[in-house]
């Protein structure tokens, strides 16, 4: 199947606007129609004046009036045009935007982790609102100069059809010089979009790392990284404005000498006799109008071309693939066990990271996942989230594969708390609330004493009702912890999982929470991945990963016994023997 042009993409996304369009249409064929009207009465004026004391001042004035009146209608008929086309384009981008939202729910996280996330945010913003520019200039050249073309053509071919198809036959040279500009340009305006998505995605990372920059000093060198992203884009975006303006003198240089022609050609046939000087007068408007829409479409070829490269970027993430569809199903059992069986998993085929795991997890037992950098510890936790689908195998819950539900109801079973705190721009409140939208206050109060985090959040000016910056920079990193913590006791899961929960908390704040989770993990299925080994010494299950596979399996004490791995690990932590 033949795919679409970017353009025909754009113009499908107006269909519910047809309407509005339809207005839009109306008010453009009146205003032209006026438009076309007034160089006749001019015509008509300058033929009334027949000489030096033979003026007809009724009949002028009157023709004056009928002018005045048109001007008017054309005035309000195009400021109404282009009140309908905003309108149009405006909630076109509206809609473009809410979609490419939209999608990044429902793409895998797959596709958002491969996709350098400031890229993505130009898309949503940047490209969409270069979409909408340029659907603005799309929509008015196409309305007004199309029935321009048409209207003039008929006009002159009428007054004098040998000199309106002398004008037809020659002014689309200037299209064609047009068109071979446009296809010049093209590619530098898609390498220009690309490289604001990657300089987006530049800025976006280093602010969000000024920290990290501040502390090594490398403040010199990422303004030389950005320096060169930013001379490359200047240098690109460059030479396709130059381009671009290549096309409007261009194609001007044509209709210039194609007017000139007629002109000519016009005074030699009112010699003649065959054509009046008022004729004339409006012939030479007319093939002035005809050759204007070419004019204003190359004028705004530039924005044309940007609206263009970015709605072939925004398309690019609507038509990504969606996850996998929903499953209709539901678990009726809520106990709790976890079973993995066969699981093979690589995040690219050429590196295999799990193969052929098995784990079977009965209810209310605490498993705790140790091992090595990169083994694939939160990689099971992905899996088992449905963050990402198995390649092989199966994981079920409570007997049921976990393909077989729908991804709200199986992620609304766990309770997480990740080495990365999360929290959005809001209250303390909201953001707990995050983890239960019906809880109480005295719920939340609760949540917060119990993951020991009451006690900061009563020291801060509005207490639960302080405002949390973006991405929670007016706290400390253990502070946020605490408050994701808090977030995820409130959401009372059935299992929980703690990916690094505490690696952020002073030891003491550390063992107050190990006691908190304690009681909240008590008849719970839990997994716990963590590398202080400390904190998982009192699992019923520790699972000792390497190289994506189990190679022991125990609690503390019968793996210390074993003098395997953990032993290794355990010892490389703790040092001595146990």
């Amino acid at each position: 199947m033949k795919q679409q042009s970017p353009v025909k993409k754009v113009l499908n996304t107006l269909r519910p606007y047809r309407v509005l369009l339809g207005f839009a249409v109306l008010f453009a064929l009146v205003s032209v129609s006026l438009t076309l009207y007034i160089p006749v009465l001019v015509g008509q004026a300058i033929d009334h004046i027949i000489g030096k004391g033979n003026v007809e001042f009724a009949d002028v004035a009157r023709i004056l009036l009928y002018i005045a009146v048109a001007v008017a209608g054309v005035t309000v008929c195009q400021w109404l045009m282009n009140y309908f086309v905003n309108l149009v384009s405006f909630r076109t981008v509206r809609d473009l935007r809410r979609a490419v939202f939209r999608k990044f729910n429902s793409v895998p996280l797959s596709y958002i982790d491969t996709h350098a996330h400031g890229d993505l945010i130009s898309r949503v913003i940047n490209d969409v609102d270069a979409v909408g520019d340029g659907l603005t200039q799309l929509i008015l050249q196409l309305f007004s100069g199309v029935v321009t073309i048409v209207g003039t053509l008929i006009f002159m071919l009428m007054i004098d059809w040998r000199i309106g198809l002398a004008v037809f036959v020659l002014t689309p040279l200037s299209l064609f010089v047009a068109g071979f500009i446009g296809k010049l340009s093209a590619k530098r305006f898609r390498e220009q979009q690309l490289l604001q998505g990657e300089i987006s995605s530049f800025v976006e990372e280093y602010v969000g790392s000024q920290r990290v920059v501040k502390a090594f000093s490398y403040e010199n060198q990422s303004f030389e990284d950005f320096d060169k992203f930013n001379t490359e884009l200047y240098t690109v975006g460059f030479k396709a404005q130059y381009a671009g303006a290549l096309a409007n003198p261009t194609t001007r240089l044509v209709n210039a000498i194609v007017y000139a022609a007629v002109g000519i050609i016009g005074a030699l046939t009112v010699l003649s006799g065959g054509l009046t000087v008022g004729g004339l007068s409006c012939f030479l408007t007319y093939a002035n109008q005809y050759t204007k829409p070419f004019n204003e479409v190359t004028g705004v070829l530039t924005q044309l071309q940007t609206g263009i490269a970015a709605a072939a970027r925004v398309f690019e993430v609507l038509e990504a693939p969606d996850e996998t569809p929903e499953a209709s199903g539901n678990s009726p059992a809520h106990r709790g066990e976890v079973r993995f069986d066969d699981v093979s998993f690589s995040y690219t085929p050429d590196k295999p990271l799990i193969q052929h795991f098995s784990l079977n997890v009965k209810s209310g037992t605490h498993v705790a996942i140790v091992g090595p950098t990169g083994c694939g510890k939160t990689t099971l936790i992905n899996l088992l989230m449905r963050f990402y689908d198995v390649n092989g195998g199966s994981i079920s819950v409570d007997g049921t594969d976990i393909r077989d539900l729908r991804r709200d109801d199986l992620r609304a079973r766990f309770g997480m708390v990740l080495q990365d705190s999360w929290l959005f721009h809001g209250t303390i409140r909201e953001n707990l609330r995050y983890g239960n939208e019906n809880a109480t206050d005295e719920e939340i109060v609760a949540a917060a004493k119990a993951a020991y985090a009451h006690s900061f959040i009563r020291r801060m000016p509005k207490g639960y009702d302080a405002v949390i910056s973006e991405g929670g920079g007016n706290l400390s990193q253990g502070q946020k912890q605490l408050l994701c913590i808090a977030r995820a006791m409130l959401s009372n899961p059935e299992i929980l999982i703690l990916d690094e929960a505490t690696s952020s908390i002073d030891t003491l704040t550390e063992i107050r929470v190990q006691k908190a989770f304690a009681k909240m993990m008590k008849g719970r299925t839990s997994f716990v991945v963590a590398h202080r080994l400390s904190t998982i010494k009192e699992s019923d299950v520790i699972l000792v990963m390497r190289d994506g596979n189990i190679i022991e399996q125990g609690n503390h004490e019968e793996l210390l016994a074993k003098k395997g791995f953990y032993h290794t690990l355990y010892h490389s932590q703790f040092g001595g023997s146990k």
